[in-house]
């Protein structure tokens, strides 16, 4: 089976069992065991529910530290547009991406643009789309990761348009080693994240187009130092700021940001890992047809509700709003490229992917099909004999769960309270087992067990 690269990892030392972690996680990827909690490799989607649960942070994001700048000549920051929903309304883009230069970055490169073109390439690809609906979102990584583990059947309504960070990341590198004279690789590209599923994008992308990033830190990890390095509000490059934003891109930041700015009105969205099972078990079941395309992100309220993020989801999602609300009314799109060299490029397949999306193989119960087909008759056995609370004791999420961990080995019957008798049982049959390992350890070495004296009569 494959080896998956996770972004998650739990630190025992702080992770007291109290299963939250293992309640919340969508995939049911986690499981309690000897009192800690434990991810199963291919099933984990890195959506950071678990990180957000849980109460003792033993459930910690993996991201890039700072000092990864320094294995590179050159570096080039590319923020997510959520980054700039982190502070007041007068800090602009403008100043955040100064702000990067200052506090070490030789560069920053403002991926709402980036942003703005794939929002039109997408348009273009709805324009002329002719197969099953409704498509999904795949900017999301957590959400192509859950297709691919739990809705595999799904996977060929994920949009196939390759995702702005590594498009601007393959266009920086290319860019920056002409200018510079610099390899490719002598060029680093990070990218500032939200969260931390965005590492899976980088490190082990769900398809295999190349990623040309080379890294990717968390806001929450820079917020700081950002902070301090921001200038004061300079109220007369007000209008000036404002004309340097994308306003197609911008809206990438929030749930729904990204069809308002383009005026799509067939399109879904929605955020936060429980309305996205709901919609896409209706999507399975045949429903929502109608519906052109699904903007689907496990966040609540978009990028800006990320587990990496400092400020507060809503107070950042609102900052959002007003923000596209004054480039409606200046009605500002200097800043977003010219359509007509989109369209020429999406006419050439540069937005396009080459390879498709595909299902992530879980294990199986046995590699021996004749194995497996037994086993799955003792998993419906042994689930038939539960009681079918998922009270979660035992240490997995449901009782389904456990008796496939049953059928695998990888748990006893007897940790299931419920199975009393059972438990006895193996207690019992543990006890005999010592008793008579004590007897043979005495054997031949005059060890006899002793004998009640009885008292004399008088």
């Amino acid at each position: 089976m494959s080896q998956y690269f996770h972004s998650v990892s739990v630190d025992a030392d702080r992770c007291d069992g109290r299963m939250r972690c293992l309640r919340v996680c969508p995939t049911q990827a986690i499981r309690i065991r000897n009192g800690k909690a434990v991810i199963l490799e291919e099933k984990c989607i890195d959506c950071g529910e678990c990180i957000t649960a849980c109460p003792n942070g033993a459930i910690v994001a993996l991201t890039d530290p700072f000092g990864e700048l320094s294995r590179f000549k050159y570096t080039v920051a590319i923020p997510s547009p959520a980054l700039y929903a982190q502070f007041g309304r007068s800090i602009l883009p403008d100043k955040i991406l100064a702000g990067l230069k200052k506090i070490g970055f030789d560069d920053a490169h403002d991926l709402a643009i980036t942003c703005g073109d794939t929002s039109l390439a997408i348009e273009y690809f709805l324009e002329e789309y002719n197969g099953p609906k409704p498509l999904i979102s795949n900017s999301c990584p957590s959400v192509v990761s859950l297709i691919q583990v739990r809705y595999p059947q799904l996977v060929d309504h994920i949009i196939p348009i390759k995702l702005p960070k590594r498009l601007a990341a393959k266009e920086i590198k290319e860019r920056k080693s002409k200018e510079l004279g610099l390899k490719r690789d002598e060029i680093g590209t990070f990218y500032i994240t939200p969260c931390p599923v965005k590492m899976i994008a980088i490190k082990q992308p769900p398809s295999e187009e190349e990623c040309y990033l080379d890294g990717a830190i968390s806001i929450a990890d820079i917020y700081g130092p950002l902070l301090s390095a921001l200038e004061s509000e300079d109220k007369d490059s007000y209008r000036k700021s404002l004309e340097s934003i994308c306003i197609l891109g911008i809206g990438w930041a929030v749930a729904g940001g990204m069809h308002r700015t383009q005026g799509l009105k067939n399109v879904l969205d929605v955020s936060g890992i429980a309305e996205i099972i709901a919609t896409f078990d209706d999507i399975e079941r045949g429903k929502l047809q109608n519906i052109d395309l699904v903007a689907a992100y496990t966040c609540l309220q978009g990028c800006v509700g990320g587990s990496l993020t400092v400020e507060n989801r809503y107070i950042s999602y609102n900052k959002i709003l007003r923000l596209l609300e004054t480039l409606e009314q200046e009605n500002i799109e200097e800043a977003c490229r010219d359509k007509r060299e989109i369209r020429e490029r999406y006419r050439q397949k540069y937005f396009h992917m080459q390879q498709k999306y595909e299902p992530r193989p879980i294990q199986a119960l046995d590699k021996d099909l004749g194995k497996a087909i037994k086993k799955q008759g003792e998993k419906e056995r042994i689930y038939d004999s539960l009681p079918k609370i998922d009270c979660g004791i035992c240490g997995a999420p449901t009782c389904l769960a456990f008796a496939e961990d049953v059928v695998k080995g990888n748990a006893r019957l007897s940790d299931c309270i419920f199975n009393i008798p059972g438990r006895f049982k193996e207690l019992t049959g543990e006890l005999s087992k010592l008793l008579d390992t004590f007897g043979s350890m005495g054997e031949g070495k005059g060890w006899k067990p002793k004998k009640e004296k009885r008292r004399k009569k008088s």
